[in-house]
């Protein structure tokens, strides 16, 4: 008995000293959203017999990747034919011995039924991290209004007709949306986790420079790999997205478990968001222009709480802890009213000492002009006093205690 008690102790003496990591990570996300009409700006894609290609940089590096892809908002099944990643260098060429064809569960393509997501088989390759990734995709068949992120900001280029994966081909069209990915995961041996990034248009990035990876979320990611601490981070911000209500993508509360809970490994969820939905609601044009899906009803302060705590409470019933910022300023915006700003210091007095959130970081503040800190600070905002310039983004990034994110 004291042999076998003291196998027990020795045992639970190397546990505790053997690092404890995640295995699969969410390295890169793009939240999808509803179609938005058919014709306009927000005109929905739809493919027919091309392939596309996209970039996008991931976090967390590793040594195997699974992409997901999503018809949540398909009409019909979505036919994937062929699926493709590589990594590339800063000029946009492959790398040498890092492309894997993608298959599901042993097939090289699938028929993703609408309404669901669908993972890849995991495929062996070193990707280091913060590496520039290119995926392919041969969309055989009528697509129907893409299930899309709009706010893309780097390449989707579809070819002419017919499978072109693996191959070079001449563009015929171009776009800056994400088309059908929703995340790419890997497999880390050091990855403590993800942490997901959950907003709106300025969590998505909108202001900064396309191509160039400076959104918020992304300069965090960089931080985190040169302090060697290896966390993945994943963008769930839709442009445009709102706490309560519907609108440019579902709301907050009724997207959650499908662009954070589902996610691999997640510690830490960082929220910004709200502007939207006060904006709307007690704005001038109380709401402008309406797209699909788009109503404001009269929703209240206390409902706004009530909405953060939902957040939080699902997320800690998973183990997650919940980091908060109070609403940026939006002063000078098109939809600021004196009555939206005395909601936004109500909910942001509870978000700072309402004792909800595991932890606070102050974006406000670091948007903020120091002489009126009710407007963002000149130059941190792309004109429009709402969205982040790069130098803005960046100073939001940069005002992240990384010490809020502690290893297990």
């Amino acid at each position: 008995m004291f042999f076998r008690t003291k196998l027990i102790a020795t045992a639970a003496l190397i546990a505790l000293a053997t690092p404890v990591h995640a295995e699969w990570v969410a390295s890169w996300t793009a939240s999808p959203h509803a179609p938005l009409g058919t014709e306009g700006p927000f005109a929905a894609a739809s493919y027919d017999n091309v392939t596309i290609s996209q970039i996008l940089r991931i976090s967390e590096g590793g040594d195997e990747v699974r992409i997901r892809l999503s018809n949540r908002y398909g009409t019909a099944p979505l036919a994937i034919g062929a699926a493709r990643l590589v990594q590339i260098d800063d000029a946009g060429q492959e790398i040498a011995a890092t492309s894997r064809m993608m298959t599901f569960g042993g097939e090289p393509g699938a028929v993703i039924p609408r309404g669901s997501p669908f993972v890849s088989d995991a495929a062996k390759v070193n990707l280091p991290d913060l590496a520039r990734v290119k995926i392919e995709l041969f969309l055989p068949s009528d697509t129907g209004p893409c299930t899309c992120h709009l706010t893309g900001l780097d390449e989707l280029a579809v070819s002419p007709p017919g499978n072109h994966v693996g191959k070079p081909f001449e563009p015929v069209g171009r776009a800056q949306h994400r088309a059908f990915l929703s995340a790419v995961e890997v497999n880390s041996p050091d990855a403590p986790g993800t942490i997901v990034a959950f907003g709106d248009s300025i969590t998505d990035g909108v202001g900064s420079t396309p191509g160039a990876n400076r959104r918020w979320p992304d300069i965090l990611a960089e931080r985190l790999q040169a302090a060697d601490l290896e966390w993945a981070v994943a963008n769930a911000g839709i442009s445009g997205n709102r706490v309560l209500s519907p609108g440019m993508g579902e709301a907050a509360l009724a997207r959650f478990d499908e662009d954070v809970l589902s996610l691999p490994n997640v510690k830490y969820l960082i929220v910004f968001e709200g502007v939207n939905d006060i904006g709307n609601r007690f704005g001038p044009q109380r709401g402008g222009p309406q797209l699909p899906g788009l109503d404001q009803p009269e929703i209240t302060v206390e409902q706004m709480i009530a909405g953060y705590k939902q957040l939080v409470a699902r997320a800690h019933a998973k183990g997650i802890k919940v980091i908060g910022s109070p609403i940026g300023p939006y002063k000078g915006a098109s939809y600021w009213s004196e009555e939206g700003e005395a909601a936004r210091q109500r909910i942001n007095e509870w978000i700072l000492n309402g004792g909800a959130f595991d932890g606070i970081v102050r974006f406000d503040t670091a948007f903020a002009d120091p002489a009126d800190p009710l407007t963002m600070r000149d130059g941190f905002h792309m004109g429009d006093f709402l969205h982040g310039s790069d130098a803005g983004l960046r100073a939001v990034a940069e005002s992240i205690d990384l010490r809020l994110f502690q290893k297990d």
